[in-house]
């Protein structure tokens, strides 16, 4: 048998974790990280500014996008609202003009008993 070892990354204090899967840390302050970890305060700066510009488009089309569906949500209520209407004004007409039919042969029912 040929023995294989596996490497496993060591730390900074040269000692070695039995964690293969975990990944090595790295310092919390940025004084104490590497020079090659350490961006300087203008690239940070660009990169906070190109983010912040990201995050505005995205919200600025979350806002339109928003706007359009409320804009159709507030056309469909008023479609609806004017059909209901239109359906009420056509029953109070049917209305009307049964109470009126009725009236009027009630009317021509008494002049038919006076008169019959």
């Amino acid at each position: 048998m040929s023995e294989e070892t596996t490497s496993l990354t060591s730390s900074s204090h040269g000692r070695v974790s039995g964690k293969s899967w975990k990944a090595p840390k790295s310092a919390t302050f940025r004084t104490q990280c590497s020079t090659g970890h350490r961006s300087n305060f203008e690239e940070r700066m660009k990169k906070t500014t190109k983010d912040n510009a990201a995050k505005k488009l995205e919200t600025e089309l979350k806002q339109e996008k928003h706007a359009e569906k409320q804009r159709r949500r507030e056309i469909t209520l008023e479609r609806k609202n004017a059909a209901e209407e239109r359906r009420r004004l056509e029953e109070d007409k049917a209305k009307m003009g049964a109470r009126k039919t009725a009236r009027l042969r009630r009317k021509a029912g008494r002049t038919k008993k006076i008169h019959g």
